[in-house]
């Protein structure tokens, strides 16, 4: 049913995506709730409960719910990531050492003692998946440190896996292998038409709704995230919800798990150097063909290996150097709010973390919370003016975003900040790094006339946002 899943989520949706490199798959974050379900309710009615609540997202994408996920905090979007990549650590170390990880942080970290105990006794079966582990992981190193230029497409990823299935197969280890099904067609399973009639029960009507709401979350969270990873074209957030719907209700018909938008697999996308959405649909395409025609072969893959190659994306999750950047800039808040969400989903959630992040991002803005942005535009001669005017707060960053990449790109911008009198993080990194992206694209910026505001971090942005278009 994942590997159904993976295969709309890469064709699919990367057909429709409005975020072009994100690649979607099975939901982690909606396991336990699908587990519950079927439970209950039998796996049969999980395909129509994925059709309903794949049409809610269809609609939600139309009604323009996902513009809100752009006002999402820095903060919050990094700490989510550094969070994840904690979890994918804690996870993958076990992996690496022949043990089964546990599902939550707090229990990995209890369960090292035993991993860590089993290499210490000698177990050969832990030993030898150390091994192929720490092979890997160095092939993988090795090759980004010292790739020939010749070879530059080759992603150190593919050679740390190539390098550790070589080794395995032509020593015939007794390893964990990646298991595939026998043909594609048992991870089939078509909805009964009689099936769709009990929608009607509360329970399940419940189910549809959490299952849309959080799918749609993680979703949009993971796009954000993936925005801040690159300087290619920006999340269509509407668009992207829409193609999940599309996806969510095919996996439904399918009888797979429902999908979401997955920043681990974005990240490697990403990291592996994807410019366009062609990357997200071939991460499809590779599922299908080497489940379809080579199943023996992808049964060959050591589960070490692919670990490793999950203990370096989640190291580059982690990436503290966005810490310093919002102390640097913002000061102590910004940096508060991301350790509250790495804390809690590290401990909690991933949406327990998010929701905790973005309630004590108000905090910030609380003497702000009533002013809001006015944004004002002249054309004069070739140069549009953007006046800027007030408080800008993170709940003014989807309508700024949209009057910004409206403006026609034949023309020079000057962005006029004279009666700006707050800014907050959220706010202030949207203008600097669309004005970054502007000025790689060519465009002539200006950004004129020091705010009257007497507050000092007000002053240093407008300096920052003179600086980066100078």
């Amino acid at each position: 049913m994942g590997i159904v899943s993976g295969i709309v989520g890469g064709i699919i949706v990367g057909l429709l995506a409005g975020s072009p490199l994100q690649v979607s798959g099975p939901a982690a974050g909606l396991a336990v709730i699908v587990f519950s379900f079927v439970q209950q309710y039998g796996v049969a009615m999980l395909g129509p409960v994925l059709i309903a609540a794949g049409l809610l997202q269809i609609l939600a994408g139309f009604l323009k719910i996902g513009s809100w996920f752009r006002a999402i905090s820095p903060a919050v979007v990094h700490g989510m990531l550094a969070g994840i990549g904690i979890l994918i650590i804690l996870g993958q170390i076990h992996v690496v050492m022949g043990a089964e990880p546990s599902a939550g942080g707090l229990e990995n970290v209890a369960a090292l003692d035993n991993s860590v105990g089993n290499l210490w006794r000698g177990d050969a079966n832990a030993l030898i998946a150390l091994g192929i582990g720490v092979v890997s992981l160095a092939a993988m190193v090795a090759w980004e440190k010292f790739r020939p230029k010749a070879l530059s497409l080759v992603p150190g990823a593919l050679v740390g896996v190539g390098l550790g299935t070589v080794l395995a197969v032509a020593l015939h280890l007794p390893i964990a292998r990646v298991e595939v099904p026998d043909t594609l067609l048992q991870g089939l399973s078509f909805p009964n038409i009689s099936d769709f009639l009990l929608l009607a029960q509360p329970g399940i009507m419940i189910t549809v709704l959490v299952i849309a709401v959080i799918a749609s979350a993680e979703t949009l969270l993971s796009a954000a995230a993936v925005d801040r990873m690159h300087d290619g074209k920006r999340t269509h957030f509407n668009k992207e919800l829409f193609a999940q719907g599309v996806g969510n209700s095919i996996c439904g018909i399918l009888g797979a798990l429902p999908i979401t938008g997955v920043i681990v697999r974005s990240s490697a996308n990403i990291q592996a150097g994807a410019r366009t959405r062609l990357s997200t649909i071939l991460h499809g395409v590779w599922i299908l063909a080497l489940v379809a025609m080579f199943p023996q072969l992808l049964g060959m893959v050591p589960l070490t290996a692919l670990a490793a190659v999950l203990l370096v994306t989640g190291w580059r999750l982690i990436s503290l150097h966005h810490v310093r950047h919002l102390f640097d800039h913002h000061g102590w808040i910004p940096v508060g709010i991301w350790v509250a969400t790495v804390a809690l989903v590290v401990i909690q959630d991933l949406l327990i973390g998010v929701a905790t992040g973005l309630a004590l991002s108000v905090m910030e803005i609380l003497p702000y919370l009533r002013q809001r942005l006015h944004i004002g535009e002249d054309d004069k001669d070739n140069v549009i003016s953007v006046r800027l005017k007030g408080a800008g707060t993170y709940k003014d960053v989807p309508r700024l975003l949209t009057t910004l990449e409206a403006l026609p790109k034949d023309k020079m911008v000057e962005i006029v900040c004279v009666d700006l009198q707050f800014l907050d993080h959220t706010c202030t990194e949207t203008i600097s790094e669309w004005l970054r992206r502007e000025r790689r694209s060519g465009r002539q910026l200006a950004v004129t006339n020091t705010p009257d505001s007497h507050h000092p971090r007000l002053i240093a942005h407008f300096k920052r946002f003179s600086a980066e278009v100078a």
